[in-house]
């Protein structure tokens, strides 16, 4: 479970916290500073790698795919860090996970 504190200026209190949890696979897209050549997707759990442009023109890697799970979002993250890439947004985009 991660918890963090909404950004300033959102609808929420700064003191409320989120919490998301780890329930199962799940899509997410991550954003990272510079350019990532495609051969690294199998090196980030296989990933689409597709290539931005961020403000004032800068170069940004879109990451967008399926983790099974924490300790596979872990390792992507450390991955991205080892290449020295600035993260700049990680987001759950959908929730692949489905009780009966």
């Amino acid at each position: 479970m991660i918890t963090h504190k909404p950004k300033k200026g959102s609808e929420k209190a700064e003191h409320e916290l989120h919490t998301l949890r780890f329930s199962g696979p799940a899509t997410y897209r991550i954003i990272v500073q510079g350019e990532l050549e495609d051969h690294w997707s199998d090196r980030l759990a296989g990933m689409t790698v597709s290539h931005l442009t961020g403000n004032k023109g800068s170069a940004q890697t879109c990451l967008l795919g399926s983790i099974r799970d924490q300790a596979e979002l872990s390792g992507v993250l450390e991955t991205l860090h080892g290449l020295h890439m600035s993260i700049i947004k990680v987001e759950q985009v959908s929730d692949e996970f489905k009780s009966d």
